[in-house]
Order: structure tokens, then C-alpha cells, then sequence
């Protein structure tokens, strides 16, 4: 296992163009790997992207020239048959390349390794190593186990990985999280605001559970949370994830309960907030990045990325709709003032490693 930084001395310019495959499969995806390419030396990009809520919105966005392959579904059942079926499409689709760069992405890495394609992968998600019986999710580590490279945080249990038969040396940490790498290189909108329903300009962002993945157990508290928000005249900006979650908002009017319409900007949400309240785990961890206020009320126990950051005091964790309430309430302007220096840092680290992994994959180190 490796937590290596690129010395400026080692670091040298490409001089043949590197063909990169990249594939893009949950909303925050574009966002990650456009502040991650940014950086990368003499690489060209072919950019697949799966149908996914906002994913493919979010990819024209943000300015990746893609194709669509495959689709999510909202039933469990068919999106397990859903996964083996757009593997075998990218498999048959992939493009002529020297390297694939996906996240949290066993469809890519196994197309991949079918194609005979190194793969560098990009994962956060250690689940199995806090709860037992999760054997879609321990499957999911089988296959990504088989990427040529994966590159996770310090904070992850890496034997999930090498218990599935990852070399150790094809285990890369780095000292951050992936959000670090996109909140980084992202450009913050003074007049977003603006553009929401809020007469005070202030607003928390709230997102439900995850009702449908395998690793979550329980009921919502999101109507409890919308009620003791509005009764502390605290706007909100919910964002639905579309599967029986969106009525939840339908007793308020826009100006205390606001439901965008279409894709919305998520770290601009976040970096205007007074604080973003998530029922999963990836928009707590980009306001935590940008060291804005953060509440996470995921259901069941927390990866390890999370558990790091509730220790480190940079992620408020709760299922008790007062509580949480309670503590946006308790927040001063000290609190919710941003900032990026340790994202920074971060991101350097993740393209240094990066453009090595790119350089050991082509044959160049």
C-alpha cells in the first residue's frame, strides 16, 4: 500500500498523448473527475455516462463531451440485474484506450479487465467493514478489488479491498477525501442566492435517505425535520432523490420549503448554506471540505471517512430531528464562514498520484 506525493523533480510532461476512458455513474461524479483531469498531464478523454438521477445533466454541465450507456432503475430487484447488463454494454462499447479512471464503479473496472484496459479506481465505500451479511455490497468489493489500481482515503479500511485479493501495492491512500478533489477546483457563485425563494438570503439544504440501497434500514425522519425547521423559520431546500421521497415537501410553499426543479448545482448549494443536512453520505462530506456546517443523520453506522470526520468535530451526526434542528439554530457566522486551504492540499496530492498510477499503467515508470 502507498500514500505517495509527486516531487516536483519527478514530475516530468508527457510527450505522447494518453488515452483515458472515463465513466461517470452518480451525480458527483462530473464534478470529481472534471476537477481531477484538470490537473492531469497530456491526457485526452472519452467519457461514458450512465442515466442516474441528475448524472448526465450534471456531465453536460460541467463540459465533458460524453455518451450515454445504460440506465440506474428505481427497483432494488432490477438494479441488480440492471449493473451486469450495462457491464456487458460498456464491455462491447468501450473505447480504444491506454487507461480507465472510474469511481465507486465495479461496471467500469470489469469492462475494463474485459477489454484488457488498466483500470484506476477511485472508492470510499467501506461499508462491510462495520456491518456483516451486506453480500451485494461484499460482492461489489470482489469486483472492485480486480482494478488495476484502487486509490482510496487514509481514513479507509483497506482490508476490504486485499481480503478480495487487491495487492497491497495496488492500494493507494491519500491523506483527505474525494470531495476535497472537486471542492477544490469548483467556483463559487456570488449571486446564486439570488436565485432561491429565501427573502432572508439564508436556507439549509436537506437530502433523504437512501431508502432503496441494500446497507439502509429504516424509516425517514425527513418530515419531522421539515416540520421543526419551518417552525424555527429556518428555509430549506430540499432535494428529493425521486423514489416516493418528493411528497414530503408538498405541504409548504416554495419560500419556506423549496424544491428546484431540474439539476441544481450541489456545491453551490452548500457553499451559500447555512448548513447541509444528508440522510447518505457524499454532501455532508462536501460541506465538511469546504469547512461549512454539516449534519449527517445516515441511518445505520457510518463509513469510516465519516466516522473520521464526526471525531474531528467537522461532521454533526444524529437521527433526533430536534437535536439536529437544534444545533443549525446554535450555528454563528464564525461557523459557516468557508474554507478551502486543506482542500487544496488535498486535490495536488490526488493529481500528483493520479499521473503516476496513469504513467505505471502506460509503461512510462
Amino acid at each position: 500500500m502507498s500514500g505517495r506525493t509527486r516531487t516536483e523533480a519527478e514530475a516530468t510532461a508527457r510527450t505522447d498523448l494518453v488515452r483515458a476512458w472515463i465513466d461517470l455513474v452518480s451525480p458527483s461524479h462530473p464534478f470529481f473527475f472534471d476537477a481531477l483531469v484538470g490537473g492531469l498531464d497530456g491526457v485526452s478523454v472519452t467519457t461514458t455516462v450512465r442515466e442516474k438521477t441528475e448524472t448526465v445533466s450534471l456531465a453536460k454541465e460541467v463540459g465533458f463531451d460524453h455518451r450515454v450507456v445504460g440506465r440506474d432503475f428505481d427497483n432494488a430487484l432490477v438494479r441488480k440485474f440492471g449493473i451486469p447488463l450495462r457491464t456487458a454494454q460498456l464491455a462491447l462499447q468501450a473505447p480504444d484506450c491506454d487507461v480507465s479512471l472510474s469511481s465507486r464503479n465495479a461496471m467500469c473496472i470489469l469492462a475494463s479487465k474485459a477489454r484488457g484496459i488498466p483500470s484506476i479506481h477511485f472508492t470510499d465505500n467501506d461499508i462491510t467493514a462495520h456491518i456483516d451479511g451486506l453480500w451485494v455490497e461484499e460482492l461489489y468489493n470482489r469486483f472492485e478489488a480486480a482494478a488495476t489500481h484502487n486509490v482510496v482515503p487514509r481514513a479507509f479500511a483497506t482490508e476490504e479491498l486485499t481480503r478480495w485479493g487487491a495487492d497491497t501495492d495496488s492500494v493507494h491512500t491519500y491523506d483527505g477525501y474525494k470531495e476535497d478533489v472537486y471542492v477544490a477546483g469548483f467556483e463559487p457563485d456570488p449571486d446564486f442566492p439570488d436565485r432561491l425563494p429565501f427573502a432572508s438570503g439564508e436556507y439549509i439544504v436537506l437530502r433523504p435517505e437512501a431508502l432503496t440501497a441494500a446497507y439502509v434500514d429504516a424509516d425517514s425522519i425527513v418530515p419531522q425535520l421539515l416540520a421543526a425547521a419551518v417552525d424555527h423559520d429556518i428555509g430549506v431546500v430540499y432535494l428529493p432523490r425521486g423514489r416516493g421521497d418528493e411528497g414530503h415537501a408538498g405541504a409548504y410553499p416554495d419560500d419556506e420549503v423549496f424544491v428546484p426543479q431540474g439539476a441544481v448545482n450541489g456545491l453551490q448549494l452548500a457553499w451559500h448554506a447555512r448548513c447541509v443536512l444528508t440522510g447518505s453520505g457524499t454532501m455532508s462530506r462536501e460541506a465538511a471540505c469546504m469547512e461549512k456546517p454539516a449534519v449527517s443523520f445516515f441511518p445505520n453506522t457510518l463509513l469510516s471517512v465519516d466516522q473520521e470526520l464526526v471525531a474531528d468535530g467537522r461532521i454533526f451526526h444524529s437521527r433526533d430531528p430536534e437535536a439536529i434542528i437544534d444545533h443549525v439554530a446554535s450555528l454563528d457566522e464564525s461557523d459557516i464562514d468557508p474554507d478551502r486551504e486543506r482542500a487544496h492540499a488535498v486535490r495536488e496530492e490526488v493529481i500528483d498520484l493520479t499521473n503516476d498510477l496513469i504513467d505505471s499503467c502506460c509503461g512510462r515508470r
